[in-house]
């Protein structure tokens, strides 16, 4: 099994989209995160975990999950960095293959002694780029294999059959 650790506010500040809203709305930002995480872990199959530490959002430790990606958000006087950490020795075994995103030159240093692989936050926006690329080929690859009808209609029938089918005269 492949994870992928992610300091949540690293790749915010390093990605040009969400650094952008994150001068607008740090929430919206946190958020769109999330969202690009979810679609890569659909496309890859990786369990995806996000980490965001409590320099933003102060309170008590919170973890939820949002479109099968885990959140987690450090309790007060914890880093990003420090529970990512504890988190590559925690979740590493022989099956498991853990990897980082983070740009934190520091970080990434800690992880290798954990046997853990690291992408920078370029790499990983790259990667997700790719991948919607390739999700958005799929798209169009199955919408143009499928067929309007069954049976083969000329244009006009089947305008009108549409016509009909939405109670339009």
């Amino acid at each position: 099994m492949d994870i992928l650790l992610v300091d949540g506010y690293n790749i915010i500040g390093a990605w040009p989209e969400l650094r952008q809203l994150k001068n607008v709305n740090l929430s919206h930002a946190r958020d769109r995160l999330i969202e690009r995480m979810a679609e890569y872990q659909g496309f890859t199959g990786y369990r995806v975990i996000i980490v965001f530490d409590a320099l933003y959002v102060k309170g008590l430790e919170k973890q939820y999950r949002q479109h099968k990606v885990e959140v987690i958000f450090t309790k007060e006087n914890e880093s990003a960095d420090e529970r990512i950490e504890k988190m590559a020795i925690q979740l590493s075994n022989r099956k498991t293959q853990i990897h980082v995103a983070t740009s934190d030159f520091t970080e990434q240093w800690a992880i290798f002694g954990q046997g853990a692989l690291r992408i920078s936050a370029r790499e990983l926006l790259n990667e997700v780029n790719l991948i919607n690329q390739q999700i958005e080929r799929n798209v169009r690859n199955t919408h143009q294999d499928k067929p309007f009808s069954r049976i083969e209609l000329s244009k006009d029938v089947a305008e009108m059959f549409e016509k009909l089918r939405r109670g339009k005269q």
